[in-house]
C-alpha cells in the first residue's frame, strides 16, 4: 500500500525519517546512515517543497522518479527541486549499511539572493533519479568537503556573513555537479551513442508514420519519453556528444522528410505541411526557410 506525504518543511521530513529535529529551520545536511524511514509501508510517496541533493551509498530502497527504478548500490549524487514527486519502494527483507549525505534547502533560504534565480538554470533538477551522477573517489571527497562546509557554517554562531559564504558553498557544490555531468556524458560514449541510435529509430517512426503525426510534430517531452529519459537530462546529453538540443534533432529529422517530399513528390506545400503535423502551413514554411535559408517553393524549384 502506497502512503503519500507533503512535507512543508524540513522539520516534517526530519521527523517522518525519525531524525533528530534540524539545527537551522531552513537548511539542514542530514547523514544518510540516520535516517530510518517507518516501516509500516513498503512504498511512500511524498512531495517536498524544499530542494534536495543527496549522495548515497548502499541503499536497499529502490527510488523511482520518472520511467525507472534506480538502485544506489554505488557513490552517486542525485537533485530533487520543490514540488517533484519522489516514490520511493522498501525492501523489507534487505539490510544494508546505507550511507552517505542529504543536503536539504529550502527556498527561503535563498531569498534575497542572486541562487534564488540562478539556481533554476541547473537542468540537472530536472533529470530523473536513475539519471544521477556517478562520482569517482576525488570527486565524492570534493562535495563531501563542500557539505560538511556548509554544515559547520550554519551550526556556528549566524552573523551578517553566514548566509553568503553557505550560498556561496551551494553554488559551489552545484557548479561541480555541472562539471562532473558533463564528464560523464563524455566518458559514457557507448551508451550516449545507443542512446543517439535509438532517438535516430524514434524520430524515424514518427516521420514515416503518418498516424503518429495527427496529434502534430513530436514533441521534446514524447521523444523523451519514449527513450524512458528526462526531457532535460535528453537535451543535456544530446548538447554535449552532438551539438544540438531535443528539439533541433526534432526539426532536422522534420526538415529532412520535407525536403525528401519537396524533391520527389508532387504535393502541395500545404499538403506536405500536414502531413508533417503542422495545423497551419505557414508555420511549416517559417521553419523551413529559418531553417534552410529558402522557402519550400524555392526549394522545390531549384529541382526543376
Amino acid at each position: 500500500m502506497k502512503t503519500t506525504f507533503h512535507f512543508k518543511s524540513l522539520s516534517e521530513f526530519h521527523n517522518y525519517s525519525n531524525l533528530p529535529k534540524p539545527e537551522h529551520p531552513l537548511i539542514s545536511l542530514v547523514d544518510y546512515s540516520k535516517v530510518n524511514y517507518p516501516t509500516d509501508t513498503d512504498a511512500i510517496q511524498w512531495i517536498q517543497d524544499f530542494y534536495a541533493i543527496g549522495l548515497k551509498r548502499n541503499v536497499s530502497e529502490k527510488f523511482n522518479y520518472g520511467q525507472q527504478k534506480y538502485d544506489f548500490n554505488e557513490g552517486v549524487l542525485s537533485f530533487i527541486a520543490p514540488n517533484q514527486t519522489l516514490n520511493i519502494q522498501i525492501n523489507q527483507n534487505i539490510t544494508t549499511n546505507a550511507s552517505g549525505w542529504l543536503l536539504l534547502i529550502h527556498p527561503d533560504f535563498l531569498w534575497n539572493t542572486p541562487l534564488t534565480k540562478s539556481i533554476k538554470k541547473y537542468d540537472f533538477f530536472g533529470y530523473a533519479v536513475n539519471e544521477a551522477l556517478f562520482l569517482s573517489e576525488k570527486e565524492e571527497n570534493n562535495l563531501i568537503t563542500l557539505l560538511k562546509n556548509i554544515q559547520l557554517e550554519y551550526q556556528s554562531n549566524i552573523d551578517k556573513f553566514s548566509q553568503n559564504i553557505i550560498i556561496s558553498q551551494i553554488e559551489l557544490l552545484l557548479n561541480y555537479a555541472e562539471r562532473y555531468y558533463e564528464r560523464q556524458f563524455i566518458t559514457r560514449k557507448i551508451t550516449n551513442h545507443q542512446i543517439l541510435t535509438k532517438l535516430e529509430d524514434t524520430l524515424n517512426y514518427y516521420f514515416n508514420n503518418k498516424e503518429r503525426l495527427i496529434n502534430g510534430v513530436p514533441t521534446v517531452i514524447q521523444i523523451a519519453d519514449e527513450l524512458r529519459l528526462s526531457p532535460n537530462y535528453l537535451s543535456s546529453m544530446l548538447k554535449v556528444i552532438s551539438g544540438q538540443s531535443t528539439q533541433q534533432h526534432i526539426h532536422n529529422k522534420l526538415i529532412e522528410k520535407a525536403k525528401e517530399k519537396l524533391s520527389t513528390t508532387t504535393q502541395s506545400v500545404s499538403e506536405i505541411a500536414y502531413e508533417l503535423g503542422f495545423d497551419y502551413p505557414a508555420s511549416f514554411s517559417k521553419l523551413f526557410k529559418n531553417k534552410t535559408n529558402i522557402s519550400p517553393v524555392a526549394f522545390r524549384k531549384s529541382f526543376n
